[in-house]
């Protein structure tokens, strides 16, 4: 509870300073949040680290076999989970906790119109937070907004409720809820791989064959290519920019 809170009296501090004039209040730039370090698209690193990031889970068939693959390779990943879905499937995140994998807030019954409402998306935070912390001991201090949709409001609330919020390389958006193919969505992934990057995938919400698949040959790729893949939060802890203390000391 106390981390949450210098976690959120931190942020709203930077927030704060850095978007003080009224006439900024609507004006909506990566950079202006970015130069905060408290949303982050990437990790500025030379090494040769990618974060797979994975959202809407868990599923019992997908996650699991995505778990395999990542078990093979011995790599790390983020999971932006459902609190609906982990009610349902509490074995798979206590095994990805386990497994050295990162467990991230991605609100509770994953409704768009929820993210709209500051005191909604409060409660739907709070809810998923504490279905977590209960099924693997530990709060999540990761939200990605649902679609990535993001505006002031959400991440006030957001940064208000403890959490920093992490979206994705803009060159590393897979599309793969588009199922183009398991060879596109990888060719995605690994012709734009560069240090640092942030990769979105999903591992539910409707079939995720050619995801698992991509997988296989996103893991073997970027292997060969001398990466590694770690969490979403080892990761920005090798960034040279504006990282929070608290979140590189979890």
């Amino acid at each position: 509870m106390m981390k949450k809170t210098l976690i959120a009296i931190c942020s709203l501090l930077i927030l704060a300073m850095t978007m003080a004039k009224p006439s900024l209040a609507n004006e909506i730039k990566r950079w202006k949040f970015e130069k905060t370090g408290l949303v982050f698209w990437k990790a500025d690193t030379k090494e040769k680290l990618i974060a797979l990031t994975f959202d809407d889970g868990p599923d019992p068939l997908y996650t699991t076999q995505i778990l395999n693959m990542m078990k093979k390779y011995d790599a790390k990943g983020t999971f932006f989970v459902i609190g609906k879905e982990a009610e349902r499937f509490p074995e798979i995140l206590k095994r990805q906790t386990k497994e050295g994998h990162e467990i991230a807030n991605h609100t509770y019954r994953h409704t768009f119109r929820d993210m709209k409402n500051p005191d909604v998306l409060k409660a739907e935070l709070r809810k998923n937070s504490d279905l977590i912390k209960r099924i693997t001991g530990k709060a999540p201090t990761l939200f990605r907004p649902i679609a990535g949709y993001y505006d002031r409001q959400i991440i006030e609330t957001s940064l208000g409720s403890g959490y920093y919020v992490v979206l994705w390389t803009w060159h590393q958006d897979t599309r793969d809820w588009k199922k183009p193919g398991a060879k596109r969505i990888a060719k995605t992934v690994l012709f734009n791989s560069k240090p640092g990057d942030i990769v979105i995938l999903h591992d539910a919400g409707g079939d995720r064959s050619q995801t698992v698949k991509a997988v296989e040959y996103i893991l073997e790729g970027l292997y060969k290519k001398g990466y590694k893949c770690v969490t979403v939060s080892e990761l920005l802890s090798h960034s040279s920019s504006v990282v929070p203390v608290l979140l590189l000391n979890p």
